[in-house]
């Protein structure tokens, strides 16, 4: 067949394929237009699950007779004065949104400057264009889209439920909403206003602005049980509230993250995110958090998805480090602070209200008996349950918890008392003075305010692991020779790539050199891993470097081992403890990082408010 130009009308239907994937896509393109435009105020009214009818009004600059009728053209645009792709300051710069969604509906534009003697109004209908005509309205635009896809009755049958549609687009507004405190905002769903915030104030820093916004948008809950960000490294800042690691959830809806103002689901960003929660959090639950970035628009590419939800980074690396190292060193430095979610279905399940699912798991591992993960001989040897590791393949080995006395013969009674005339004043300390042990796997400590009540087992599960960690960054990684080494066949890329990250592998302990131009040679490995497949581990390291740019597969299963060892070499459930190792417990939980949970994301203690205790009681 001879090549032929496409009409227009089928182009700009092709379009809107990529832009215009359902209704929330429409609310996503005009609601980035009205604060491009400089809106203070932007009204969002849907009906029909947007299929009906989607309206957004707001108080921006406006648009002229003459912008109007170039804004449904395609490629027509504002937001790049100097045409410089690179410098994107704008969240858009298409021109791509307007008549997309003319050819696929019925668009109806209103719109007034500041220097207009009246408003301006256009009609696009399936790519039909009528206008501009006089039209009445204050300063501002507002923009209808009525019977969406009417002009593609086939995309109507890939819409879900109007239910589902107008989740999507309160999601949209939300995030915008959270991206732009400076920005009011209202979305009206059907008959029934599901959002109302008003514009922030000026004296207000960044910092505060994303907090109220966070607390007005999510929830009070959101910001009870966040933690503040505000650090900047190489020129990229990131602020915002990172969600406390027992405030988890079943899967990433509630992880809200932004570049330059620009709601995004970038893979990577998600990889440095769960890899800065890695420590802290079960590998099968996802935090909730809301993290804006802030850096060069030179540095980003927003131009490498039609939706503009992805972004590319120049220097990855730097972000990646800075998300992951902020969230680390944010969760570690705020002391063993306990979830208000924690406390909340605490005081649930005692007022008898718990029938519901725990924010947490137990993942099955064991609190108390038989250890629940074996110890690779190469790496502990035999080890008793009632005994800490002894050999750990470490330069030096962890010292055992301190103060703690072989368990006692003595039959376990359900309940005993451990108040003693020496005992640390209640006030003086975080976690307050141990008072007494339950069953023999909790201890309950009285605090200045309330009570805290430690399990046991999970609260020196995290100190032996952070001994273990220390051990590994101080000491290096114990390494076993190979008596022959191990030749790994890779494509040649591959091989290159793994032989340029030689020194970052060889400080976890692999050794390997490249040897041809398609292979690396194993020649050492870590001691920790015992015999494993290394030829599995050096080909997902090469694929993990070849997507990334790096991998921190190796340093995880280290870590993973590193957390076995803590779970196995741990105080179990079960053993009775006098004053001083209660006390002692406490203390260094204090001075520990991450000690409000342990390995598995489960957390350690648990406090509640004498207060609150008091209206159980009726006494208040």
């Amino acid at each position: 067949m001879a090549v032929r130009r496409l009409p227009d009308t089928i182009v700009d239907r092709i379009a809107a394929g990529e832009v215009i994937e359902r209704p929330a896509s429409v609310v996503k393109e005009l609601v980035e237009n009205a604060i491009d435009a400089g809106a203070k105020r932007i009204d969002v009214v849907v009906e029909g699950g947007g299929r009906r009818l989607i309206r957004v009004d707001d108080d921006g600059a406006g648009m002229s007779p003459q912008d109007l009728t170039l804004a449904v053209e395609r490629h027509a645009t504002s937001k790049l004065p100097e045409g410089d792709l690179v410098d994107i300051r704008t969240l858009g710069f298409r021109g791509e949104a307007l008549p997309s969604i003319g050819s696929v509906a019925r668009l109806t534009i209103v719109s007034r400057t500041a220097e207009d003697d009246h408003a301006s109004r256009i009609v696009v209908d399936s790519g039909v264009r009528d206008g501009p005509m006089p039209g009445a309205r204050g300063r501002g635009t507002r923009v209808e889209v009525s019977e969406l896809f009417h002009a593609t009755p086939a995309r109507l049958r890939f819409l879900k439920s109007e239910s589902a549609e107008n989740q999507a687009v309160t999601d949209v507004v939300r995030r915008l909403a959270l991206a732009h405190p400076e920005v009011g905002f209202s979305l009206t769903v059907g008959e029934r206003n599901v959002l109302a915030v008003a514009p922030a104030g000026a004296l207000l820093d960044e910092a505060n602005a994303f907090a109220d916004r966070i607390a007005e948008v999510l929830g009070g809950e959101f910001r009870d049980n966040g933690i503040v960000l505000d650090v900047e490294r190489g020129g990229v800042r990131l602020t915002g509230l990172a969600g406390h690691p027992t405030w988890h959830r079943p899967n990433s809806r509630h992880l809200y993250l932004f570049v330059n103002g620009r709601p995004v689901k970038d893979r990577s960003l998600v990889g440095a995110v769960k890899a800065g929660y890695g420590d802290v959090l079960a590998r099968d639950r996802w935090p909730a958090c809301a993290l804006f970035l802030s850096l060069d628009p030179r540095e980003v590419d927003v131009n490498v998805h039609p939706a503009k939800a992805e972004v590319r980074f120049r220097d990855a690396g730097l972000v990646r480090g800075l998300v992951v190292s902020a969230l680390k060193s944010v969760l570690a430095g705020t002391g063993p602070k306990p979830s208000a979610a924690m406390a909340a279905e605490t005081l649930s399940n005692f007022r008898g209200g718990g029938a519901g699912q725990a924010p947490y798991r137990s993942g099955g591992y064991a609190t108390g008996g038989p250890a629940a993960y074996a110890v690779s001989a190469a790496v502990a040897g035999a080890m008793p349950a009632d005994t800490h590791p002894a050999e750990t393949g470490f330069a030096e080995a962890p010292a055992a918890f301190e103060g703690f006395a072989a368990p006692s013969a003595a039959p376990a009674a359900d309940f005993r008392a451990t108040v003693e005339p020496d005992a640390p004043e209640a006030g003086a300390h975080p976690l307050g003075a141990a008072r007494a042990q339950v069953h023999e796997t909790f201890i309950v400590a009285q605090t200045a305010d309330g009570i805290v009540i430690v399990d046991q087992h999970a609260a020196h599960e995290r100190l032996v692991y952070e001994r273990l960690k220390t051990a590994i960054a101080e000491n290096g990684v114990a390494r076993q020779a190979l008596l022959i080494p191990e030749i790994v066949d890779l494509p040649p890329a591959d091989a290159a790539r793994l032989a340029d990250n030689a020194e970052e592998l060889a400080a976890l302990g692999l050794v390997l050199e490249a040897f041809g131009p398609g292979a690396v040679a194993v020649s050492e490995t870590p001691a920790m891993l015992g015999d494993f497949d290394v030829k599995g581990l050096v080909r997902d390291l090469a694929d993990d470097i070849a997507e990334a740019g790096t991998s921190t597969r190796l340093l995880d299963r280290l870590e993973a081992i590193a957390s076995r060892m803590a779970c196995h070499g741990s105080v179990r459930a079960g053993r009775r403890l006098n004053a001083q190792e209660m006390n002692a417990l406490l203390r260094e939980m204090e001075a520990t990082p991450n000690s409000g949970q342990c390995n598995h994301g489960r957390p350690t203690f648990v406090e509640l408010k004498l207060s609150d205790i008091e209206r159980l009681f009726g006494r208040r």
